[in-house]
């Protein structure tokens, strides 16, 4: 158990997609699955060797059409967002709504688009080998859920709240896009120790945490209070991810995009130990 109560939730924000054949361009303010993708063209190499060939299977939604995938989003209740990982994808955007609302004046939701296959966006086209992604044309967020699987396979956990982590590392996109700080980032390169890039990617990981901070607490809060054990399924998911882990003994700063696995650990841990996002701010030091 993760979600605590009962009855329908709000779907209103959440669509599905995908199903067919599709392009090749990435989108904008990728989360962990755009790493890989960056990664195996860097060394010219299939994004599929990366994860073991997992991506179009991993997952029972992957054979899903959309309208299917719409039909089985609208079914979905806080009882099923604890076994169904379609539905944890929905109750995780209730509960990031709910509290980037009271944490941020301003907040607008983005969409969320569950997608298998490829998917179709306001920043190109983009495949299930992308991973879970945020586009800021189109302000919304998309996810195979397949790529839970290949994050177990990375050294991650597919344990509720870490499949929840992935799904608010992107929300934290969506955050910076509001902010201006994801346009920021992108003026100040893309790859390095210090890069726009890393900065980005090191501040929604934080967010994350603002969120995991605040999700289990008051008197409506839609998570049963976190245990240390889901905590360290996140940290372990987040050293996972990170450019030295994914790049293996010959990684070189340089070429990082995402920041080191200490360092995503981190700042997702300071986001989780203060809830404030003023702690967040990646970009006033150099000390990431």
């Amino acid at each position: 158990m993760v979600f605590q109560g009962d009855g329908p939730l709000d779907t209103s924000g959440v669509s599905g997609g995908g199903g067919g054949g599709g392009g090749a361009r990435i989108a904008l303010g990728g989360g962990a699955g755009l790493i890989i993708t960056l990664v195996a063209l860097f060394f010219g190499i299939d994004p599929g060797s990366v994860t073991g060939g997992a991506g179009l299977g991993g997952d029972t939604v992957s054979s899903q059409s959309a309208a299917e995938l719409d039909e089985h989003i609208r079914s979905c209740t806080v009882e099923k967002a604890n076994t169904d990982s379609v539905c944890r994808i929905v109750a995780t955007t209730n509960s990031l709504n709910k509290v980037w609302s009271e944490e941020m004046r301003g907040y607008t939701p983005p969409g969320t688009k569950i997608f298998t296959g490829s998917v179709a966006t306001g920043c190109g086209a983009a495949t299930s080998a992308t991973g879970p992604f945020y586009c800021p044309a189109d302000q919304t967020v998309y996810i195979d859920p397949s790529f839970f699987a290949q994050l177990e396979q990375m050294g991650g956990s597919d344990g509720p709240l870490a499949q929840e982590y992935v799904v608010a590392h992107e929300y934290g996109h969506h955050v910076q896009n509001l902010t201006g700080a994801l346009q920021k980032g992108n003026r100040m390169g893309s790859q390095g120790p210090l890069s726009g890039s890393v900065r980005v990617e090191l501040q929604a990981d934080c967010l994350a945490g603002v969120w995991a901070y605040h999700a289990d607490k008051g008197p409506d809060a839609m998570l049963e209070p976190l245990t240390q054990q889901q905590i360290a399924s996140v940290i372990q998911t987040a050293k996972a991810i990170g450019d030295d882990t994914i790049q293996g003994a010959d990684s070189n700063p340089e070429g990082w995009t995402h920041g080191s696995a200490q360092q995503r650990s981190r700042w997702f841990t300071i986001g989780y130990r203060s809830g404030d996002p003023g702690r967040c701010d990646t970009f006033a030091t150099n000390d990431l």
